[in-house]
Order: structure tokens, then C-alpha cells, then sequence
């Protein structure tokens, strides 16, 4: 089986190029051919691996233009492997995710202070799903808003806001909202494609959606749509 890995490094010449490996056809997953590669190709291949059970995420790559994980994901004659769009790459596969990070803090994504209200059975319903992200990123390399515009919060930034503005123990529900106006719901698409790469089943798009509908509440209005007046349409 022939596998194509983009290789990266600021020192190669060219800094970039395609290389392929042919590794053994019976490679349960993408990681455990990668692990084959470097043990026994090419050492210097260079990639994030963790618990090697989906639930890490640090594995997170481009298969064929989709976003993976390499310990999930089973590998195919010909796939071409990359590192995650719109993150610094350290070196081939391994991308910095401190911006990432950076709008988690920037969304303000956690309770705003310790609370003794209890949570329900149905107000863990509510959390539930959101709480399983893994910060893998493949939202975030899915998301077309960042080839336009870099400050962008990002899918798992918005949807962990979402999950902490929705629980009952959260009392500054509007300082939530606040802090994704800016760079943050308004830019969103909602192509779906967060939707559709997340390893975890959760819908960004939809808790997106939702904070779009909390903000109004709150007397926000969507800037795309207050443009439309300038036209002078008149209907």
C-alpha cells in the first residue's frame, strides 16, 4: 500500500514537498502506518500521537482533503496525509494549536465562578454532547471563514461557549454572549462542515444557530443583515 505524507520544515528545501512510503497492506490505521514509517522508513517523520483510542485527538490530520484521526481512520492505496489547515506547522504533521487555545479564552468557554446550583438530569442532557470535544481541532481545519479571517473564534471555541452558556450553574449568561459578537457567531457560514468532520458526533453548526438565536434575545443584531438597508430596496 502506497501512502503520499506532505512533509514539512522551515529548513527543508523546498519546505514542503510530497513524499510516498509503501507500507504493509495489513495496517489496521492511518497512525499505525505512520508509527511503521518512522520506525522502520524514515525516522524523521514527524507526527502527534497520544492514547491511540480516538479520544485525545492529538492525531488529528488531513486524509484526501478531510480532516482524521490517524488512530481511527484506516488507511487506503494512494491517500495523501497532511497537517491540519490553518495552524503553524512545527514540523510535517505536527501543527501548533496555540491559537486554538487562544479562542477558548478569547470565547470566554468555562463558568464564570463557582456556583452551588446543582445540575439536573436535564440540564446535563443539555451539556452533554458539547462536553465531549476533544479539542482535536478538525473543526477548526475544516472551517473556510479562516482563509478570510484569521481572528475568527472558530467551531469548538463557539460550541464549548454554547455548552457553558446553557448550564444551569452559569450566571453571567450575557457576559457569554458578549464575548463571541465580535470574530465570532455573525462570521460564521454555517456550511456544516465543522458538522460533518467532528470525530466526536457533535453539530457546531447547530450550537452556533443557537447562539446566534441566544444573542438576539440578548438585543444583538446580525451586522450582515443591517446591511441589507443600504441597498435601498424597497419591497
Amino acid at each position: 500500500m502506497l501512502l503520499k505524507i506532505k512533509r514539512y520544515h522551515i529548513d527543508f528545501d523546498p519546505p514542503s514537498a510530497l513524499l510516498e512510503y509503501e507500507v504493509p497492506d495489513d495496517c489496521l490505521t492511518l497512525l499505525e502506518a505512520l508509527n511503521f514509517i518512522k520506525s522502520k522508513k524514515d525516522a524523521s517523520l514527524t507526527f502527534s500521537q497520544g492514547c491511540r483510542s480516538g479520544v485525545c485527538g492529538s492525531c488529528a490530520v488531513r486524509v484526501n482533503g478531510k480532516e482524521e484521526l490517524a488512530c481511527e481512520y484506516r488507511p487506503k492505496d494512494g491517500d495523501i496525509v497532511e497537517a491540519l489547515n490553518y495552524m503553524p506547522i512545527i514540523r510535517d504533521l505536527c501543527v501548533d494549536f496555540s491559537k486554538g487555545i487562544d479562542s477558548l479564552k478569547r470565547a470566554k468557554a468555562w463558568l464564570s465562578e463557582k456556583s452551588d446550583t446543582k445540575v439536573d438530569e436535564k440540564g446535563e442532557k443539555l451539556i452533554e454532547k458539547q462536553s465531549d470535544c476533544i479539542l482535536c481541532s478538525s473543526c477548526w481545519s475544516s472551517c473556510p471563514v479562516f482563509e478570510s479571517k484569521s481572528e475568527f473564534l472558530g467551531p469548538f471555541a463557539l460550541t464549548r461557549n454554547w455548552r457553558y452558556l446553557v448550564d444551569a450553574r452559569e450566571n453571567h449568561k450575557k457576559e457569554k454572549i458578549e464575548a463571541v459578537i465580535n470574530n465570532g457567531i455573525w462570521d460564521c457560514t454555517l456550511c456544516g462542515n465543522c458538522t460533518e468532520v467532528c470525530p466526536q458526533g457533535i453539530d457546531p453548526k447547530s450550537d452556533i444557530m443557537m447562539l446566534q438565536s441566544k444573542a438576539v434575545q440578548f438585543g444583538y443584531q446580525n451586522p450582515n443583515f443591517a446591511s441589507f438597508g443600504s441597498f435601498g430596496l424597497d419591497f
